[in-house]
């Protein structure tokens, strides 16, 4: 779990309808996140159940997200997060999720493309926006945002729903979802730091060579002088 998902989350959570029960899918807290990966308390009054692939922190109950145990529309929400990159098949865990869930439910997702390959056992995927809406393309609402460089994101976010949303709730999901990424913008630096990128080495060249044909012109007089 990523602090800037953690954020995500919160957002959607403050204007979304956010039914129970809420399924967190991949739930299992790697070494080093227990507790830190734990989003109930962005939920504390509601049915929470974490699940994954094999019992440890976080986890509730074992399910695959390829051939779900669960009724259909049985899910009020679902949460797919940082997962999906280490599911063999994406698109069939999102048909899945959208057949478990309630009409008019949830889903939020979230993987990464520019990242580096990371086992929880196995790591299949990169998405683009594109892709993203493609694997929510069964759902009558869906919003994809990206966090990072433009044409090279390390983050790609998206937002179902088993319905219409209401226009007002769609409207403020876009305005803080738009907020949510100017955050995670990349640093654009000073004017005068990016003058001095692209100066400074051809400077640091000329000087180099000049310093290099100074001290040859030295050495070429030194070993032409009498004795």
């Amino acid at each position: 779990m990523r602090e800037i998902i953690k954020e995500f989350v919160s957002e959607c959570a403050a204007v979304l309808p956010i039914c129970e029960p809420i399924h967190e899918f991949g739930a299992y807290q790697v070494a080093g996140q227990e507790g830190f990966a734990d989003l109930r308390s962005i939920f504390s009054s509601q049915c929470y159940i974490g699940s994954d692939m094999r019992y440890g922190p976080g986890v509730d109950v074992l399910l695959d997200l390829h051939a779900l145990g669960l009724a259909d529309a049985s899910v009020g929400s679902a949460l797919i997060l940082d997962t999906l990159e280490h599911v063999e098949k994406p698109w069939r865990a999102m048909e899945e999720v959208h057949r478990i869930l309630k009409p008019g439910g949830i889903v939020l997702i979230s993987s990464v493309m520019n990242f580096p390959i990371h086992n929880h056992p196995s790591d299949y995927w990169r998405f683009t926006p594109e892709a993203f809406h493609s694997m929510l393309h069964p759902f009558e609402y869906a919003l994809v945002m990206w966090a990072g460089v433009e044409d090279f994101p390390e983050t790609v976010v998206g937002v179902g729903c088993k319905g219409r949303l209401a226009e007002a709730q769609a409207r403020a999901l876009q305005e803080r979802l738009t907020a949510w990424q100017a955050r995670w913008a990349p640093r654009v630096p000073p004017l005068y730091e990016r003058i001095a990128k692209l100066v400074a080495p051809p400077i640091a060249l000329s000087a180099y060579r000049a310093l290099r044909d100074h001290d040859l012109h030295w050495i070429r007089q030194a070993w032409h002088q009498p004795g």
